[in-house]
């Protein structure tokens, strides 16, 4: 399976478990961030509900965790208390130490089949700043060679190859990447890394964005 970035099927997009997704609002405690704003302000639901138009009833739901609220009614709460919508995701206080456990990975794959030959699972949560994205990406056996095509971006890459082996072509340089290489690539230059037909490989990838 070909991966172009360019010609991609409309069945060749990245799909992500629902309920992880679910598990990503829970961990950013939503719902209690909005009743200690409020409670530091001394603030009653009723109060809260007329400068926001919403019901006090709907206010107490979101901060017991029965609803999720919407972007447009995160947003309202937000300037109610001069804060900024970002206010509600980011890290509460630094993090100098942090654990995501296998079960809460992000798992992607490359379309809607269950036996998705290019698999990856995101490693992004660990990062509090957003400028580098690790993930592991496992090329499973297939009839067909199996390609993955990164996006140019400015910023470096860097591959691990865990297991098996991966052929990476950037322009007009070819190298052969065997169990235990690294290789490290100015991720401006268009690149792609390839499985052989039949064969399985496993690798991890890092990429850092330059910052302006």
């Amino acid at each position: 399976m070909n991966v172009d970035e360019d010609k991609q099927s409309d069945s060749d997009f990245d799909v992500v478990d629902p309920t992880q997704a679910e598990a990503v609002i829970e961990q950013k405690s939503l719902g209690e961030r909005i009743r200690r704003l409020r409670m530091k302000r001394s603030m009653g639901l009723v109060e809260l509900g007329k400068k926001t138009d919403l019901s006090a009833s709907f206010l107490s739901q979101l901060e017991t965790g029965r609803v999720v609220p919407t972007v447009r009614n995160l947003a309202r709460i937000a300037m109610a208390f001069q804060k900024d919508l970002s206010y509600f995701f980011r890290d509460e206080a630094p993090i100098t130490f942090r654990i995501l456990r296998r079960q809460e990975r992000v798992r992607l794959q490359r379309s809607t089949n269950a036996n998705a030959n290019f698999v990856t699972d995101s490693l992004s949560a660990l990062i509090s700043d957003g400028s580098m994205h690790p993930c592991i990406a496992d090329f499973r056996a297939s009839g067909e060679e199996i390609t993955f095509q990164p996006r140019p971006f400015e910023g470096v890459e860097f591959t691990l190859v865990m297991e098996g082996r991966l052929t990476l072509v950037s322009e007009n340089e070819t190298r052969t990447l065997e169990t235990g290489d690294v290789a490290w690539i100015d991720a401006v230059r268009r690149r792609r890394y390839t499985c052989e037909a039949g064969q399985t490989a496993r690798a991890m990838f890092i990429t850092r964005h330059r910052r302006n």
